[in-house]
């Protein structure tokens, strides 16, 4: 029997993040189905690339936040959109693999599965891919009947929270969902932590990861940090994933208001903080892990934040909350985002020595409720059973 053709698979990934994880999905993905040499192709960025894909387009540039920042982008996200469907044509892939990104990828996941079912009339001859989701688009929070597409377009969920299986067993029973907990949980945690007594423990200031996030949380962090600073003896420290988010007029800015900017290394700063000011997001997941007492907090456009108020349907913002089941981080968003109140939210949390032993334990629990190690190499499994079924 002639051996058989390696395994054609496309992946898309739009933001640093979800790049990230997929790059290491296809890492697992590798070494665990040699026998079908995988070759993987499709769109992402830098982590993807180096991971051996072949890119078609770098999706990280242009991730967006907002429904304004969309519709500025909507032509180019409209011209990727399009040719991953020709590469799909061309290539016709056994595994297509949407990693986060929902938005685009629960509309490319559809395309695809009607293209398929189109068959010849649309350029596709006997394909049946299977179509995976890693991450699963919030539709719990928001726009839950979103979930109906989404059972109808895909073979297989991954989840990353222990309680979206239950929903979705609730919400669409005929979507095959598979929790494989959570990437973060994947990351070693560095061997020192945050000795109390140090002369000065850091103040961790996380803006957030994208520029739109940067500018609307710009002011009222910084001014935070000035205010905490006169009544504490904490460091402040800005940490942003990217040099290229800060021009030299902040930076300047930073120096100015004694704060400390950095680079990456996000977990090394968060052993040593003594608390955080992080914008809403994974960003507070990894608080969580290091257990750091956080105020979290978010500012979008007017127009999105009106939106957004009438659709989300969670009592929380910060994903620890959440998974508590009660406000374990502070949460200021919109309007009540300014400098004092993040400054008086960081007073209630930093005088309390009780209330801190009690947040670092919550916590603690709310990171464990996100599954062991491994998170990656479950989801590649689960990926070789649904293609070996």
């Amino acid at each position: 029997m002639p051996p058989r053709q390696p395994a054609e698979c496309l992946i898309v990934a739009g933001e640093p993040s979800g790049d990230e994880l997929a790059s290491r999905l296809v890492r697992e993905l590798q070494a665990r189905w040699p026998g079908l040499r995988p070759r993987f192709f499709g769109a992402g960025g830098p982590a993807l690339a180096a991971a051996g894909v072949e890119l078609t387009v770098d999706l990280t540039r242009h991730s967006i936040i907002g429904l304004v920042e969309a519709l500025r982008q909507y032509r180019f996200y409209r011209g990727v959109f399009d040719q991953l469907i020709e590469l799909a044509r061309r290539r016709q892939p056994e595994l297509v693999i949407c990693v986060d990104f929902s938005g685009f990828n629960r509309r490319l996941a559809a395309a695809l599965r009607r293209a398929a079912a189109e068959g010849p009339s649309a350029g596709f001859r006997n394909w049946r891919p299977r179509i995976a989701q890693f991450v699963s688009p919030q539709v719990w929070a928001s726009r839950p009947g979103r979930v109906k597409s989404m059972q109808r377009d895909l073979d297989l969920l991954l989840s990353v929270f222990p309680f979206e299986r239950e929903w979705y067993a609730r919400n669409a029973p005929r979507l095959r969902v598979q929790w494989v907990g959570h990437p973060l949980r994947d990351r070693p945690l560095p061997a020192g932590r945050l000795d109390e007594h140090a002369p000065r423990p850091l103040l961790a200031l996380l803006p957030g990861s994208r520029r739109a996030e940067l500018e609307s949380h710009w002011t009222p962090v910084v001014e935070a940090a000035r205010i905490i600073q006169e009544r504490t003896r904490l460091r402040p420290v800005m940490v942003l994933p990217r040099d290229d988010l800060l021009d030299r007029n902040r930076e300047a800015e930073l120096r100015g208001q004694g704060v400390e900017f950095r680079v990456g290394n996000l977990s090394e700063v968060l052993c040593q903080s003594a608390l955080a000011l992080a914008s809403t997001g994974t960003v507070t997941l990894e608080c969580a892990l290091h257990e750091v007492p956080t105020v979290a907090f978010y500012v979008t456009s007017w127009s999105t934040y009106q939106i957004g108020r009438r659709m989300i349907r969670v009592p929380y913002l910060a994903m620890p909350n959440l998974l508590a089941g009660k406000k374990i981080m502070p949460e200021c968003i919109q309007h009540e985002v300014t400098g004092r109140r993040l400054a008086e939210e960081a007073f209630h949390i930093l005088e309390n020595p009780e209330r801190l032993k009690e947040l670092r334990a919550e916590l603690r629990q709310a990171a464990q409720s996100l599954g062991p190690p491994g998170a990656c190499a479950r989801a590649a499994t689960a990926l070789i059973e649904l293609i070996e079924a």
